[in-house]
């Protein structure tokens, strides 16, 4: 079977129309595929989860009875160490977990500084 003359430039015009809209949507559209969306997803609701527990280690903290010693020894570490000492002050473990989570006590860390 042969094509009409007149057939191949819309197809050719549908095709390259069609590479465009593709291209254009996913450079400047703001399409994704649904891996980018599963992991974007997971990394707001991690974050989330995060920023919602903060209150928990603060509380934890204003009410830990050698909060006074453990804050003075988390701001005598090295700033490289502050997270680490904050989380062997206990108050970065998440109430019904054993360890400590260090992006919890990195936020933690950051909301105890005035």
């Amino acid at each position: 079977m042969t094509t009409p003359d007149w057939l191949k430039p819309g197809i050719y015009g549908a095709v390259m129309g069609a590479v465009f809209v593709g291209v254009v949507g996913f450079t400047w559209g703001g399409w994704v595929t649904g891996g980018t969306a599963t992991d974007r997803a997971m990394a707001m609701s991690h974050d989330e989860v995060v920023a919602s527990m903060v209150p928990v280690c603060l509380d934890m903290a204003r009410s830990d009875p050698a909060r006074a010693d453990k804050l003075a020894t988390i701001r005598a570490a090295a700033s490289y160490r502050q997270r680490s000492a904050l989380m062997d002050a206990g108050w970065a473990t998440v109430p019904g977990r054993d360890a400590p989570d260090r992006d919890i006590a990195q936020a933690c860390l950051a909301a105890l500084d005035p």
